[in-house]
């Protein structure tokens, strides 16, 4: 029989076990954010910047999905015909290998490109995984931009109404799926950007994009600060 020492050395090593192994979450719902700033610890950027720079914030909506305040896109490049440009703003505070993402969005605007969605595994402005849908198109796709250059990776045709809708994606080694308003929609296998990364939100050119309730659920046993 073990000893109450013994008992006590073994338990609390099972729960230490327990604990790397758990679920940890971070969730941006951007209401205690003052307006008309960028979350602290995200970065506003660009693949293929041109000036001036897209001008992303928080900002007070009447159809927030939850409370009033909700990080947008308000003003894009104004050089909008110039559709290589992709605009970012993500923290690297994250550090997001496996698990999901979700966010909700809305689709505000928008000439040569509307929409937008989730990028992760951001190794920097030019290397990273990116989930978007343009209802433009009418198409949900995955594709990974590498040294700066965009390839896409799968691609779903569907129609969504105007509005909130919410995107999910879930990483786990190098399958990762995507989801539209809880609809599993797209799945591929891709081992190019194999390392834990940042995350955050992603547009093309002129879109103008709202999102709201930014939720990242690691599962790799990485603690989050």
């Amino acid at each position: 029989m073990f000893g109450f020492g013994k008992k006590r050395a073994i338990m609390l090593t099972m729960l230490t076990v327990i604990a790397l192994q758990a679920d940890t979450t971070k969730i941006w719902d951007f209401e205690k954010m003052k307006p008309g700033a960028v979350p602290a610890g995200w970065r506003v950027s660009a693949t293929h910047p041109k000036e001036p720079m897209a001008v992303w914030k928080v900002v007070e909506v009447a159809d927030a999905p939850s409370g009033k305040k909700v990080l947008a896109l308000t003003r894009p490049n104004d050089t909008w015909f110039n559709g290589g440009i992709f605009n970012l703003c993500y923290t690297r505070e994250i550090g997001f290998k496996d698990g999901e993402i979700s966010v909700k969005f809305k689709a505000n605007s928008g000439r040569t490109d509307q929409g937008g969605g989730i990028m992760w595994r951001v190794q920097d402005d030019d290397n990273y995984y990116v989930a978007r849908f343009n209802p433009l198109e009418d198409n949900f796709r995955f594709y990974i931009v590498k040294n700066g250059h965009r390839h896409e990776l799968a691609s779903a045709d569907v129609r969504l109404s105007k509005g909130w809708h919410t995107m999910r994606i879930v990483q786990h080694g190098d399958r990762f799926e995507g989801y539209l308003d809880g609809k599993k929609l797209l799945s591929h296998t891709d081992s190019q950007l194999p390392k834990r990364g940042g995350a955050g939100l992603w547009t093309k050119a002129d879109a103008a994009t709202s999102f709201d309730d930014f939720r990242v659920v690691t599962d790799d046993g990485k603690t989050q600060k």
